[in-house]
């Protein structure tokens, strides 16, 4: 299962994420999500646990916990809203300005 971490403290590592949580399982990954440009964490995270009762009990025990002085978000990871097997196509129908000459092409 894999879990979504808010609320994380900036100066955490994704070593320092799987410790706090592999003492309420088995963490087969955990990485903190940096900011592509400044490289610095953008205080949250997803942790991805073995075992879904464990995932779960790891919720319970550590959403609204204290982590280096943070108070912490756990709960279960959504996909993101443009992934799943469809591809991201751009939406409708129409081509607004992207064809061949690049102008304008809305109704004909």
């Amino acid at each position: 299962m894999n879990l979504y971490v808010g609320g994380i403290p900036f100066a955490f590592s994704d070593d320092d994420l799987e410790r706090l949580f592999s003492a309420h399982g088995t963490v087969t990954s955990a990485q903190v999500i940096l900011d592509r440009d400044t490289g610095r964490s953008r205080g949250f995270g997803f942790v991805e646990m073995a075992n879904d009762e464990e995932a779960r009990q790891a919720i319970q025990e550590l959403d609204g916990s204290s982590a280096g002085g943070r108070r912490i978000t756990v709960n279960e990871a959504r996909p993101s809203s443009g992934g799943g097997s469809r591809p991201r196509d751009g939406g409708g129908g129409r081509s607004w300005g992207r064809g061949s000459g690049g102008g304008y092409q809305g109704r004909n």
